[in-house]
């Protein structure tokens, strides 16, 4: 309920504003408007206001919407509303009204980014934890421990913004300047190659393969919540148990446990433990699982998480109102610098398709941001406004972008496009966009079935 609710209220909150800044350029230009729709399908509700002739109307699929302007493409228009016809006004006007929908999905994007730079952005401090030998950071001299605060001089005030920095710096390869402190404060400076990055890398977690993984406090391998009537419980373990040993092999981190768990499905491990001042062995089976055709162990139990160290690692990132609109301004650029760049390398054939998402995903996505909290909830809208403002100006027939070029093209030859021209294009962008919905929905299906 919470994933449909929230996939609804994003839908309905993006394209309200789309439409309305149609809408008001519309009515600015003097062109009457007809009917405004949440929505396509069936009428649900509609209102009509006394001192306009616009009817507001609710319709029954909530994943879009529409501006209906008068227009003699589409119907008879009374000689006395001529005036009024989107069609008879000069091109330039109609330019801005079709533009007006993707611009007003930025300027909701922008002021979601100042709300939430002014209210503060929760994150993990930049520092690094192990670095793997051979890999492009160690190369680079870059050691565990350590703090970037800068790269090619930018700040990077959290490892969000570091991985949103590089995957831009990424779209154009080459080396990197990082700024970064050790452990003990010290100034550190490296160049970071990224040449070695492939395109298809950008779709995944790309820093594992530069290296970089952000540093986590060490969990020991001490028992925290069992699962009631599990392999742990009936074996006799308690919560704060600690172990020591897994078939007489030292156990110093959770992750050792879990790996030596999970290669003994269905066989016999002896756990040495610490319970207060007593040690004793404890015999037991873990449980087998299949995961994703692989079978391994499990005993139902999940680690003693020291809270504090983790506080330790976050961070609040806010600025002050006027920094917080440059930096709103420069997010919203940069965000839809990187969509073009990724769609681009797309059809390129140089990133994979299957980094197109569809409904299904972008519901996922908004029922987890919602369940986390409203700034993130808040940052996940301001994302999808600008993937919709960018999808919007592609020039595509059927979306604004298409229209755009056609108006440009009645700029230069100096009259409108055919109405033959105008039905080819309607039919290559049904084909287009068609096919990117089939895309996008059987990448939605696969990650479902895959998980």
């Amino acid at each position: 309920m919470i994933t449909l609710l929230a996939f609804i209220g994003a839908i309905a909150l993006l394209v309200v504003f789309h439409e309305l800044g149609h809408y008001w350029v519309a009515r600015r230009c003097g062109v009457k408007v007809l009917r405004f729709s949440v929505g396509f399908g069936k009428v649900v509700y509609s209102k009509r206001f006394a001192s306009e002739g616009t009817e507001w109307v609710i319709s029954a699929i909530p994943l879009g919407g529409y501006v209906k302007m008068l227009d003699e493409r589409e119907e008879p228009v009374a000689p006395d509303e001529l005036k009024y016809a989107f069609n008879r006004q000069p091109v330039l006007q109609r330019m801005a009204i079709v533009i007006a929908g993707p611009l007003a999905n930025f300027l909701l994007a922008i002021v979601l980014y100042w709300g939430l730079f002014v209210y503060g952005l929760p994150g993990l401090k930049p520092t690094l934890g192990e670095v793997p030998p051979g890999s492009p950071a160690a190369l680079a001299q870059m050691q565990a421990g350590e703090t970037i605060f800068g790269i090619n001089g930018e700040t990077i005030p959290s490892w969000q913004e570091l991985r949103w920095t590089l995957l831009e710096l990424a779209l154009q390869q080459g080396e990197v300047k990082i700024e970064a402190r050790s452990a003990q404060g010290e100034p550190l400076f490296h160049l970071l190659d990224i040449s070695g990055l492939e395109a298809k890398d950008l779709g995944g977690e790309f820093l594992d393969k530069l290296g970089l993984h952000s540093y986590q406090p060490a969990v020991l391998p001490v028992i925290g919540k069992i699962v009631e009537g599990g392999v742990a419980q009936r074996a006799g373990l308690q919560e704060g148990d600690h172990v020591l040993r897994v078939n007489g092999v030292v156990m110093q981190r959770w992750g050792e446990l879990v790996e030596t768990i999970r290669a003994h499905p269905g066989q016999t491990v002896r756990l040495d433990i610490q319970r207060g001042e007593m040690t004793s062995s404890i015999e037991l089976v873990p449980q087998e699982v299949d995961e994703s055709g692989r079978t391994v162990g499990k005993i139902g139990a999940a680690p003693q998480v020291d809270h504090a160290a983790w506080q330790a690692m976050l961070i609040e990132v806010s600025y002050g109102p006027l920094e917080a609109f440059s930096r709103s301004l420069r997010k919203t650029w940069e965000t839809s610098a990187i969509t073009l760049k990724m769609l681009g390398k797309m059809v390129l054939g140089e990133v994979s398709m299957k980094n197109l998402s569809g409904p299904i995903t972008i519901a996922d996505y908004a029922g987890q941001s919602a369940e986390t909290g409203v700034t993130a909830y808040l940052s996940f809208l301001a994302l999808i406004s600008i993937s919709l403002g960018v999808l919007n100006l592609l020039p595509i027939p059927l979306l604004d972008g298409g229209h755009l070029l056609y108006y440009v093209a009645e700029l230069v030859k100096g009259s409108p496009v055919s109405e033959q021209a105008w039905e080819i294009g309607q039919k290559i962008g049904i084909a287009l966009l068609g096919t990117l919905m089939i895309f996008a929905i059987y990448n939605d299906i696969n990650r479902l079935i895959s998980g």
